[in-house]
């Protein structure tokens, strides 16, 4: 029986901020080496055979980076699905099942969220192997985590006779929790699942057939476009938000469990990162330009300059570019109710860093002032950004290297290292690089308003040719 991973990447990781952010969330991150998270799910199943290539559900604004970060581990997706909207897994799941069934495919599913850490990949592909058995015979199957500790941040799933499920539960209170652990009947709930993409409509058709028809009509008014498929915005906005686990898995009477004991992590805070994470034997985690002195089971990461402690133990500091964290580890689920302060009070560091990437490459934040900013572009070859004008700024562009065709009005011009060229008002421009190298260039704006959304594009080549 074929399989087809369905990769979930829709999720925001509040809780691993200054990391994380809304643009830039945990799974596009190499938390646990080289690779992120998003590209270590890519290939989780190398080596096991009757695999197709992979479905992957992401949000509308990540599409670039997902399809970039997979390209660099060649990996393939047979349709990166976008979703205009969050509206949580069960809808997610239904946009996957609906583009295989649309292909008259009706393999299993194999159904994992982005940004877990899976370390024993040999025993999870072993577990998958016997998943596909129970699923080619019409179960809904989930993975019960076997657990260590009697954790209160997981959901539980008691199990019943055989593979059967019991029944599903919620995060319990710390004692209810360490009876479940001694009773030995209860596993963590993972959030992985392997299904047939027919008995997933059919079972969402079952218990939430408004889901299931919204997202039909969704998908059947959506469209391609370059390499990723739209769902139709409004008809999924319209779409009612769930989990697989409330709208399906825990009303399904075709519901198994196996048991998983792989080094499992969902990475749901950063005392789960520090867990997951090679330790000195002082017991921290150091990674950058570090400094730990009388310093215990802490994890101190430095992105930008050198981070000191002295004295503590059981923290987490996070230093970046423009933001730096101090918590303990026994309240890192709190981080969440920082980024909740920084939407509300309408600031930028909760959505991106400094460093905001773009489908063209990025830009990055060097100075500020009353009526001017000044950012660094790096644009990738054969890129271009959209052919735009801005209503309140004006722009200087200075070439540092590489080779810029630059569009103002109706001359093009080509401009190499230590050339600028100036953009006023109200012109439209266009910024290319035609070479074989990135094109780094200064950008020096002034005007009354500096804002993002100050384009109006005519032209877009990432079809974001729209007028804000």
């Amino acid at each position: 029986m074929d399989i087809c991973p369905v990769i979930l990447s829709g999720g925001s990781g509040t809780r691993l901020w200054p990391l994380s952010r809304e643009y830039y969330p945990k799974q596009l991150l190499a938390l646990t080496g080289e690779r992120t998270l998003l590209q270590e799910t890519g290939h989780r199943l190398d080596g096991i055979e009757n695999v197709l290539p992979p479905i992957v559900v992401c949000n509308e604004e990540h599409r670039f980076l997902v399809a970039e970060q997979l390209r660099q581990v060649n990996v393939i997706p047979s349709s990166i699905v976008l979703e205009p909207v969050g509206r949580n897994t069960a809808p997610a799941l239904a946009l996957a099942a609906m583009s295989l069934l649309a292909n008259d495919n009706d393999p299993v599913m194999l159904v994992m969220p982005a940004d877990h850490v899976i370390p024993d990949v040999a025993t999870f592909q072993s577990v998958v192997k016997e998943g596909v058995k129970l699923a080619a015979e019409g179960r809904l199957v989930t993975f019960g985590i076997v657990p260590d500790s009697p954790a209160t941040g997981y959901g539980y799933i008691k199990k019943g006779a055989g593979t059967g499920v019991d029944a599903f539960v919620e995060k319990p209170d710390p004692e209810t929790a360490k009876s479940y652990i001694d009773s030995g009947d209860y596993f963590w709930n993972s959030g992985l699942f392997m299904l047939k993409a027919s008995v997933w409509m059919e079972e969402l058709h079952r218990f939430r057939s408004d889901i299931a028809f919204a997202i039909e009509k969704a998908f059947e008014s959506g469209s391609a476009d370059q390499d990723f498929f739209r769902a139709d915005k409004e008809m999924f906005r319209n779409c009612p938000s769930d989990s697989i686990d409330y709208a399906v898995m825990e009303r399904t009477d075709r519901a198994s469990v196996l048991p998983l004991s792989a080094g499992w992590s969902d990475i749901g805070a950063w005392s789960s990162l520090w867990e997951v994470s090679e330790q000195d034997s002082s017991g921290n985690v150091l990674e950058g330009d570090a400094i730990a002195h009388n310093t215990k089971d802490t994890m101190v990461i430095a992105q930008h300059r050198v981070v000191a402690t002295v004295g503590v133990e059981n923290m987490i500091v996070v230093e970046t570019p423009d933001a730096v964290l101090v918590c303990h580890k026994e309240q890192a689920q709190d981080v969440k109710e920082i980024v909740g302060q920084l939407k509300e009070n309408n600031r930028s560091e909760h959505q991106t860093h400094r460093k905001v990437y773009r489908p063209w490459g990025s830009y990055e934040g060097v100075d500020a002032g009353n009526r001017f900013q000044v950012k660094r572009l790096t644009v990738n070859p054969g890129a271009a950004l959209s052919l735009q004008s801005h209503k309140h700024r004006a722009e200087h562009w200075v070439v540092v290297s590489g080779t810029a065709r630059v569009t103002r009005d109706e001359e093009v011009l080509e401009l190499g290292e230590n050339e600028s060229t100036y953009i006023p008002i109200g012109m439209k421009h266009r910024l290319e690089n035609p070479g074989l190298a990135p094109l780094e260039i200064i950008e020096v704006q002034s005007g009354s308003y500096l804002g993002e959304d100050d384009i109006v594009r005519y032209d877009d080549i990432y079809d974001r040719a729209t007028t804000k």
